[in-house]
């Protein structure tokens, strides 16, 4: 089991920046993906970012490409979401999420375990 928590989220002006962070615990000696996922209201649930164990390869969505950027330090067990130019679309809701197979992937379903999200919105 991993249990994942997020932080950070809150009110911004749009062209402002927040930071993001996700703490994971419980099997946190595996080897996994992480990603970020967000969901407006009325919405699905879109992929944002992922990221390697190892942190080499990450990955994301047009959207944000540009804007935002992932980051992890496994010391820490957490991983981040650096998110610069926020824009009014950005509101959402935001989930990390661990996939236990590392595919490394922006397919929700190839995600294990998902925290209880953060709210993040962005007025202009």
């Amino acid at each position: 089991q991993v249990q994942l928590v997020e932080s950070g989220g809150g009110l911004v002006q749009a062209g402002g920046s927040l930071r993001l962070a996700c703490a994971a615990s419980g099997r946190t000696s595996s080897r996994y993906a992480m990603g970020w996922f967000r969901q407006a209201p009325g919405k699905g649930r879109e992929f944002v970012s992922a990221i390697t164990w190892s942190g080499s390869r990450t990955l994301y969505a047009d959207s944000v490409k540009g804007r935002f950027t992932i980051s992890r330090d496994n010391a820490k067990n957490t991983v981040y979401l650096q998110m610069n130019s926020l824009k009014p679309e950005d509101t959402a809701v935001y989930y990390c999420a661990a996939d236990i197979d590392s595919r490394f992937s922006g397919n929700y379903d190839y995600y294990d375990y998902w925290g209880q999200g953060t709210q993040v919105t962005v007025f202009s």
